[in-house]
């Protein structure tokens, strides 16, 4: 975890200096950033209605309230910093829109996310290690704890997944275009991840072994 700081030029940004060499004034200590990140991430993508919070069906809630619930639970937080949470994130987990924000991925609450873009790629990567591989080639891939499967739209971002669980991590290449002709809905969360209900094991075509 880093500290995030402001940059006249480039706003919002994490560690030491910005992409312009300049070292911006500081806006929270890597402490915070943890403690306010992981209560934001837990909100908006597990449990909304445990703090009130209505949810609509693309898992945007309002902000003004959701700055009401943050601030109860730090007192130091207010719109300043969780917008540089949000802005300075460069997972980009988050997406903050006419006074409404979102988490792009990982829930577990039922959201169906249905103004998201179709995922273009003709193949999608999944990184996994190599027992785990096993099991998927036989029976697909399906979520586990969340709502969606997570796909990456390259191999060096399916690695660093797979690098979370395992030192010998396996990749699974999906042919995400005959799915998408098969009616299965993939769709982009962002750059670099794509998200669908189920990858029937069909769609595995090919194991890649770092």
């Amino acid at each position: 975890m880093e500290d995030i700081r402001f940059c006249p030029e480039h706003g919002f940004y994490r560690g030491e200096t910005c992409k312009c060499g300049r070292k911006g004034e500081l806006i929270l200590d890597k402490e915070r950033v943890e403690k306010l990140g992981r209560f934001i991430s837990g909100i908006l993508r597990h449990f909304p209605d445990k703090f009130g919070l209505e949810m609509d069906e693309n898992g945007w809630v309002d902000f003004d309230e959701l700055v009401r619930v943050v601030k109860r639970k730090y007192r130091w937080a207010n719109r300043w910093l969780i917008k540089a949470i949000v802005y300075s994130d460069w997972k980009g987990r988050y997406e903050l829109k006419d006074n409404r924000i979102r988490a792009r991925y990982g829930h577990s609450v039922d959201v169906k996310l249905t103004d998201y873009p179709i995922a273009e790629e003709d193949v999608l990567y999944y990184g996994t290690g190599e027992e785990e591989a096993q099991r998927l080639l036989e029976i697909g891939i399906k979520p586990v704890n969340q709502a969606y499967v997570h796909l990456s739209t390259t191999i060096e971002k399916s690695e660093e997944v797979a690098r979370l669980r395992t030192d010998e991590p396996i990749i699974l290449e999906i042919d995400a275009k005959k799915a998408r002709e098969d009616g299965i809905r993939i769709i982009k969360a962002n750059e670099f991840i794509a998200l669908a209900k189920e990858i029937p094991p069909k769609y595995i075509k090919g194991v890649i072994k770092l």
